[in-house]
């Protein structure tokens, strides 16, 4: 069903998410640091309450979390904030 958000999707965009956290952490533009600490601190708080979201089973919130997180982070990449290459997890020029 399209108009409904699953435990399942939950998971998928939490796990890719993470990952392109992972990612941008180590991919850090030299003279960035203290931008990239402040939109790493975004992204873990909205994944913190991602989770506790889902864990009151409100889908949509959790869902919505995820999104703001990935976001900041597309946000960062744009900024060249972070160097990253893969098109598939980050909004890349």
């Amino acid at each position: 069903m399209k108009n409904t958000i699953s435990n399942q999707k939950i998971t998928k965009y939490h796990n890719l998410t993470s990952k392109a956290l992972k990612i941008a952490k180590k991919s850090i533009a030299q003279g960035k640091e203290n931008y990239a600490k402040e939109i790493i601190e975004m992204v873990e708080n909205y994944l913190s309450d991602a989770k506790h979201f889902e864990e009151k089973q409100d889908f949509v919130n959790s869902f919505a979390a995820i999104n703001y997180a990935h976001g900041w982070l597309d946000a960062g990449v744009r900024l060249d904030v972070f160097d990253v290459k893969d098109n598939k997890l980050f909004t890349i020029k």
